[in-house]
């Protein structure tokens, strides 16, 4: 039966089909059809179970809810529930109609694919998966013909367009209690399709109990900015904001304080309890901004059933100290670690990995309690969450860390294979893998404060926002310190699917680490530490800064960098063509602030635009002034890295060297303006001529002005002095300056 008020979309005569797929077969309702000005019912019902599918008009689209329920005795083994939309038609020429999701770059590098285009791992070259860095980009085991079905966690989003039109056809998840959404799509008898496919997670099927209601939201809609990667899913989110709030699930710990973490910069496994605390009290004194101190892998001891090596077995120490801690490297136990880092100042953090390697007597004597995952990981196992035993231990586990220990942040890796990964894994049918995910991360919670903060590590998520319920950040880029450029570049595309969704306060992203990075030319370190600065997405950071022999000017440029953290504000990529084939990259990205403060108003710059050329060779780059959203008139353009200033009136041009960058703030001409500041400004007032300002923290800092001061008044335990046109400061603690002109 198809139904066809969606041709009011206006982007072809579009029809749909909707089905029940169960265990023994695939079945087409003969639904009932009710329409009223904005809602548009579908509802059918037999003796075993009913189905009901509501469309409500919204300002873009419908927004729809799904309601299955069980009527009968019997447990009914559902599949999946199911749309066909048919009938679309952007009017282009069919071959050039495609499909986007921020799971394509994730995968293949590239952004979108032609309709008809069946991806599979026979289209790449394979390699060995990597364990640590999980960067196989199209591992044979996780690539899929159906779109967003792999683990990678995308953004619960697709788009489908004509790559010679801006009309779009967009569909997203309003809810991930239990669905999640995966897609096909191409042509048939020269119509275009989409079939959305509402299923679940690590079970074959689920078993739906007799009385049991399943409800399934979406959204489907029509964009017309399909040409601009900022703009595609915004009738999508502008829904997807009634349901998700910022910062959701938790505090907004992430999106202004910074996390030291010990395992980039050539860090690894290499730490110890002294070497730490060193570090720590080192710290206190550098990055204000670092309010968490985060213990990564190292901590479990080495085991000569490991060849002399370990893995990812985090919550593994927690089993009849098999594992056990590291007492060489910790001699007193990470109870006592814990205690001291509280004591220097900072709150302790730590990285958890949830699955075990196949020779640790955890696995050995409970092999029930896994999953069988070895087409990926074929030495190790995730543990199986539908096993009541295995969950008990788990549950132990946390409460080592958090409980005993006093960890009061969790850095969450290796943990999401047993909950994101679409086949026949769980023992137990009756729940889907997105009802144990949210029982784990909800049970993970509850164990620490409220503002301790939750980050998802590994297997890299690529933006979905429904993880923001628990966690507080996730990682969605590979490790980059070890100087390999083409990971730099590989990041920097995934990270522009996440960031161009501008979903970040509901989830923060995480660019991995700023930090010291000696394996990356200085040109490549500023280039990446750049990027992260200007797509908000700067969470860590990394680096010994106890160190003698240190780069004192790459520290320089990280203090600067880190000097105010505003993590999951929106960031825009300027005339970018995402539609483009291949590993592209931004050229030219802006955000609305100056990135020494989070305010706005008179006296502060308007923009910071960064430049980058991620090419072999030198290159020209540009932007207009209305390609950033200003009209053309005179402005100050002050490089942030090296203090050149420039007034220019339509845009900026400048050769840029390869694998190189530029940071500009942009400000309007005026007197007794601040033009760049290398420590954070809050609480700006701009008179005719004074300027106030409170510095939060203690630091020694510059402030440069567009006018020179007659005079500076401390209020607080700091000092000032005047030199042209910067005030060098140098505070205890927050400090208000009071400045004359």
């Amino acid at each position: 039966m198809k139904i066809d008020f969606l041709k009011n979309l206006g982007i072809g005569t579009i029809s749909l089909e909707s089905y029940i797929t169960f265990e023994e077969g695939k079945i087409v309702p003969n639904y009932k059809v009710e329409e009223s000005k904005d809602c548009v019912v579908l509802s059918y019902q037999e003796k075993d179970y009913s189905d009901c599918i509501k469309f409500t008009k919204c300002n873009t689209g419908y927004t729809v809810v799904r309601t299955f329920k069980n009527l009968g005795e019997n447990t009914l083994k559902l599949k999946d529930l199911s749309v066909r939309v048919e009938g679309i038609d952007f009017g282009g020429d069919k071959k050039d109609d495609y499909f986007y999701s921020t799971e394509n770059p994730r995968i293949y590098e590239t952004f979108t694919f032609p309709v008809d285009y069946c991806r599979t791992a026979d289209d790449v070259d394979s390699s060995e998966y990597d364990v640590i860095a999980n960067n196989r980009w199209a591992d044979p085991g996780v690539v899929s013909e159906r779109v967003n079905d792999s683990p990678y966690q995308p953004f619960p989003a697709i788009l489908l367009s004509n790559y010679k039109k801006s009309v779009g056809l967009v569909h997203g998840t309003l809810c991930q209690d239990v669905f999640f959404h995966s897609y096909l799509t191409g042509h048939e008898d020269g119509v275009l399709y989409l079939d959305i496919r509402a299923s679940f997670k690590v079970v074959k099927y689920l078993e739906v109990e007799s009385g049991r209601t399943l409800v399934d939201e979406w959204y489907i809609g029509r964009t017309d900015k399909a040409e601009d990667i900022n703009c595609l899913f915004d009738g999508y989110t502008a829904e997807l904001r009634k349901k998700l709030s910022s910062c959701w699930g938790s505090k907004d710990i992430n999106r202004h304080e910074l996390i030291w973490g010990s395992w980039n910069d050539g860090l690894f496994r290499d730490v110890t309890h002294d070497m730490l605390i060193k570090e720590a009290r080192v710290l206190k004194g550098k990055f204000p901004m670092v309010k968490w101190f985060q213990l990564d892998d190292g901590y479990a001891a080495f085991h000569e059933a490991y060849g002399g090596k370990t893995s990812a077995h985090g919550i593994g120490v927690a089993y009849k100290n098999d594992e056990g801690i590291d007492m060489k490297k910790f001699p007193h136990g990470l109870k006592a670690y814990v205690d001291e880092v509280k004591e220097i100042g900072f709150r302790p953090a730590v990285w958890i990995g949830c699955y075990a390697d196949k020779k640790s007597a955890v696995y050995k004597e409970n092999p029930d309690w896994f999953i069988n995952y070895d087409y990926r990981i074929p030495n190790t196992a995730p543990f199986d969450f539908s096993v009541e035993d295995a969950r008990e231990f788990l549950l132990s586990g946390q409460d080592l860390f958090t409980k005993e220990y006093g960890f009061e942040a969790v850095k969450h890796d290796f943990w999401s294979y047993q909950f994101e990964t679409t086949g026949d894994f769980c023992k137990n049918l009756t729940k889907s893998g997105y009802e144990y995910r949210d029982w784990w991360a909800r049970e993970l919670r509850s164990r620490i404060p409220e503002d301790g903060y939750l980050e998802s590590a590994c297997d890299l998520c690529q933006g979905n926002p429904f993880l923001g319920k628990y966690f507080n950040n996730y990682r969605y880029g590979i490790d980059v310190a070890d100087g390999k450029w083409d990971n730099i570049r590989t990041v920097m595309q995934w990270g522009t699917a996440c960031m161009s969704t501008h979903t970040g306060d509901l989830f923060v992203p995480n660019s991995d680490s700023i930090g010291m990075f000696p394996s990356l030319s200085f040109s490549e370190f500023l280039y990446w530490t750049t990027y992260v600065l200007i797509t908000r997405s700067m969470v860590e950071l990394a680096g010994l800064y106890s160190k003698d022999g240190n780069d004192e000017k790459r520290v320089e440029v990280l203090k600067k960098a880190a000097c105010n953290v505003n993590n999951g504000d929106n960031a825009y990529f300027v005339n970018f063509d995402y539609r483009k084939s291949g590993k592209n990259v931004p050229e030219v990205i802006y955000i609305d602030t100056a990135h020494f403060t989070n305010e706005v108003g008179k006296g502060l710059p308007i923009k910071t635009v960064a430049m980058f050329n991620s090419s072999e060779e030198e290159k020209d780059i540009d932007f207009a002034f209305e390609d950033i959203g200003l009209v053309d008139k005179n402005y100050v353009l002050t490089d942030v890295w090296t203090g050149e200033q420039f007034v220019v009136n339509s845009g900026f041009e400048a050769e840029i060297p390869a694998h190189s960058c530029r940071l500009l703030s942009v400000s309007e001409i005026e007197l007794n303006a601040v033009l760049d500041a290398d420590v954070k400004l809050e609480n700006v007032v701009k008179g005719d001529n004074n300027m106030d300002f409170t510095v939060p923290y203690a630091r020694e800092g510059k402030i440069t002005f567009s006018s020179i001061p007659k005079k500076v008044r401390v209020d607080g335990e700091g000092e000032a002095t005047i030199e042209k046109s910067t005030l060098n400061i140098v505070t205890k603690g927050a400090c208000r300056f009071s400045v004359e002109f």
